[in-house]
């Protein structure tokens, strides 16, 4: 059975009480307060006061007639009309002030107006004016004061010009799961007849920026229905129940408009596991019991689906990914090389570009990019344009715009010495050249001395061929020696060691590490995981799960690991020397060479 609610009444009950009471006070009350202060005569008493001279004021209306006594002016006396034609004349010889009134008699309708419906506008106005100054004083309609166990949640009705499927790339899998909630939407009979019924809720994987709540925008697109959009954090309050009665009245909402969408935004806010520990957070998990009941509730289903996005689906609660609530998780990953390049036509039909533009070329320089960085290093690119004082984007922008995402902007102002700039030089071709030598390593792109905002003073870029999934020990101890290569080729030339290698030994070290206690790449650990990855789409946080004596081990096996690659790096520089000082001097004075002027010195004899 379902509950019968006695309806509230509305705001204009009241307001029609309100004005009932000024119209009663206007005709009853009014009148008598005023009638005390007139004493009332007979017309003899007035022709009396004429003969001996003592009026004064006197006003005549076509009813009754008011005067006062010269000798009492506070009181006013009244009396009625009597046929008296030389009433005038009289007056004028007892020398008494007289007029008669103008009758100016207002409508009915302007009566009522006047002296019922504008004190009520008055008094409405007053009182909306004071409730908003005193909501704003408190915080906002939001606060804890005001709105209190309200969603406000945003409802998006869409249109014609709402996002689709074909606005998002590069999620190919992720929109074929999606495309089956839209189909059901459109035609639940051709699911009902044989008996399926559709995932109450689909929850959305994957690391900031891939477009998990684009897809769920482009869902609703598609399906052409109410789209209910909040983030998990706004449930949260400071009250116990208020995040309770927020979802009530979310989940209330979206059976009002069924069928629709209801998508949650970085939801791990609310569904975080519940520990069980005494002093946790109440209010969070009081929450999250309500996100289980309306999910799970007694009635079927009604038209509402549930879409929800996080970057840490590990820490949420396991009643709330169980079948039956969260029926489907859909991974939204990084895209690869041709969904970075479908990402990036999609966004490059927005620009003004040259026909040369070579957006693969763009794609495989941009690895490991998610679909919000490409949008950005179109755009950057378009702005860079603009600067130049160009009406079309060409390649040189595009690929000026991923050295800005990788490294920052160039600074203009900072001015390197010779001899810097030499340690620049000869540290970044020690980085190219050792990774040229080396069979197992990706080609060189581009090399610059150009200090860069990140802090860089400059960089050497490699860009593979294609997308890579898995890599070797051989491919990761060159990776090593690549970033070994700058600080190998200072030692060599100069004698000495400098700060640059900072960002390298810190690079190094995490691969090094990495192949002894995750990729099982050493005979004394073999395939035994002494390392724990949480947040693996958040960058991937590790936790060391071993003894003390083994960490010590794994130290020295790291630094044994990293000393050994160093000094292969020291080897191939050492005796390929003369081509060092080349690349180095040639460096030196452009600032910036290309990958293919890198290799037509290093393969000149």
């Amino acid at each position: 059975m379902k509950e019968v609610k006695s309806p509230k009444k509305p705001l204009l009950y009241y307001y029609g009480i309100v004005l009932l009471i000024i119209i009663v006070f206007n005709v009853l009350v009014t009148p008598m307060l005023t009638k005390t202060m007139v004493k009332e005569v007979d017309y003899g008493t007035f022709m009396s006061k004429i003969e001996d001279k003592k009026i004064d004021d006197v006003q005549i209306e076509d009813n009754q007639i008011l005067f006062t006594d010269k000798d009492d002016k506070n009181t006013i006396y009244k009396t009625g009309v009597m046929e008296d034609p030389t009433l005038t004349e009289r007056l004028y010889k007892a020398g008494a002030k007289f007029s008669k009134e103008i009758d100016q008699q207002l409508s009915p309708v302007a009566s009522f107006l006047l002296t019922g419906v504008l004190p009520l506008i008055i008094f409405i106005a007053l009182g909306q004016y004071l409730s908003r100054k005193m909501m704003n004083q408190m915080g906002g309609k939001n606060s804890m004061a005001f709105g209190m166990g309200k969603s406000n949640a945003k409802i998006y009705v869409q249109s014609s010009e709402g996002i689709r499927f074909s606005d998002v790339a590069g999620e190919d899998e992720a929109k074929e799961n999606l495309s089956e909630i839209v189909d059901y939407l459109h035609n639940p009979k051709k699911y009902t007849d044989v008996g399926a019924s559709m995932p109450k809720g689909v929850l959305l994987v994957g690391p900031p920026g891939t477009g998990k709540t684009m897809l769920a925008k482009a869902v609703a697109g598609e399906s052409n229905v109410p789209f209910f959009s909040m983030s998990g954090s706004e449930f949260v309050e400071m009250f116990v129940g208020m995040g309770a009665s927020k979802v009530r009245d979310l989940f209330r909402q979206a059976k009002e408009k069924a069928p629709c969408i209801v998508f949650i935004d970085e939801i791990d806010a609310i569904g975080k596991k519940r520990d069980g520990q005494m002093g946790g957070n109440d209010e969070r998990e009081q929450t999250l019991n309500q996100l289980l009941t309306e999910m799970d509730g007694f009635e079927g289903n009604n038209g509402v689906i549930i879409l929800a996005a996080t970057n840490r689906p590990e820490s949420l609660d396991p009643a709330l990914t169980r079948p039956g609530r969260f029926d489907r998780r859909v991974p939204v990953e990084l895209p690869d090389l041709a969904g970075r390049e479908a990402i990036l036509k999609v966004h490059a039909k927005k620009i003004k570009a040259s026909d040369d533009v070579d957006l693969h070329t763009i794609a495989r320089m941009a690895s490991g990019a998610s679909g919000a960085e490409l949008a950005n290093i179109i755009n950057e690119a378009a702005l860079r344009a603009v600067r130049s004082g160009r009406t079309v984007v060409n390649e040189s922008d595009l690929e000026e715009s991923i050295e800005v995402v990788i490294a920052g902007y160039q600074k203009k102002n900072a001015v390197l010495s010779d001899q810097e700039k030499k340690v620049v030089a000869y540290h970044e071709i020690g980085h190219a050249l050792v990774a040229a030598l080396q069979s197992h390593s990706a080609p060189v792109q581009k090399i610059t001395i150009i200090p860069r905002t990140s802090g860089a003073l400059g960089y050497t870029m490699q860009v593979e061929q294609g997308d890579k999934y898995l890599m070797t020990k051989k491919e990761l101890e060159n990776k090593i020696a690549t970033f070994t290569g700058g600080r190998a080729a200072e030692e060599i030339v100069f004698g000495e060691i400098t700060t640059g290698a900072s960002n390298d030994i810190e690079q190094a070290t995490k691969i090094a590490r990495a192949m002894i206690t995750r990729y099982g790449m050493t005979d004394e650990f073999d395939m035994v995981a002494m390392e724990n990855v949480t947040n693996q789409y958040l960058g991937g946080d590790t936790s060391l799960s071993c003894s003390a004596d083994t960490q010590k081990e794994i130290d020295e096996k790291v630094v044994q690991l990293v000393k050994a690659e160093h000094e292969k790096a020291r080897k191939i520089l050492a005796e390929n020397r003369e081509k060092l000082d080349e690349l180095a001097m040639y460096l030196y004075e452009k600032e910036t060479i290309t990958g293919d002027e890198f290799m037509d010195i290093l393969d000149r004899k």
